[in-house]
């Protein structure tokens, strides 16, 4: 009973966060998105089983070479995304590089731990999947091709996530819509910047 009543008196806060987050997204973004011109699609549902598929095709300014060594940049992946999280262990062994993750995030209050190992396939195919952590589920697929004269990359993205804690579908869903558009908005402004050294 106790904890039933904990998570009613949490609800209107994360409410009020969830709101307060979108009112300024919109604000700052525009209400058609900054990152529209970037990105071809991006699709975001919840899953029937749990947990929420995103599927996105990025245009990225760079060659899908550029992109990889920016993706497998394992110490440096919270420089890639907006939302506060720090890497507590790093290692690669036989090509698998496995990261721990440590995420703080304003609607999911607490530091949540992911655990990831990846691996580069060939054809351009960086794998990620769940180790352990405070996740159920957790795949990432990036595939990157060149195009146009080959100096430009194009990216199919498919993540499947499904959070351990208490946390609506919904929620995460709108959650991964905005993180994922900042963070193929930083991948995007990371690879200028390498471009411009």
């Amino acid at each position: 009973m106790q904890l039933r009543d904990k998570c009613r008196g949490a609800l209107p806060v994360v409410l009020c966060l969830l709101i307060s987050q979108i009112i300024l997204w919109i604000f700052v973004t525009g209400p058609h998105g900054a990152w529209a011109a970037d990105i071809d699609r991006l699709d975001v549902t919840t899953e029937a089983r749990g947990g929420v598929r995103a599927t996105a095709r990025v245009l990225f300014p760079a060659k899908p070479a550029s992109v990889q060594v920016l993706l497998t940049d394992y110490q440096h992946w919270p420089d890639l995304f907006e939302t506060p999280m720090r890497v507590a262990e790093w290692n690669i062994h036989e090509g698998v590089a496995t990261v721990d993750l440590r995420i703080t995030h304003s609607v999911m209050p607490g530091e949540h731990r992911l655990v990831t190992e990846s691996r580069t396939l060939p054809n351009g195919v960086l794998a990620t999947d769940l180790k352990s952590g405070d996740f159920k589920r957790y795949h990432r697929v990036w595939t990157l091709q060149a195009v146009g004269d080959g100096t430009q990359t194009s990216a199919d993205f498919e993540l499947v996530v499904e959070p351990a804690f208490m946390v609506p579908d919904w929620l995460v869903a709108m959650v991964t819509r905005q993180e994922l558009e900042t963070h193929f908005r930083l991948l995007r402004q990371k690879l200028l910047e390498r471009a411009a050294r």
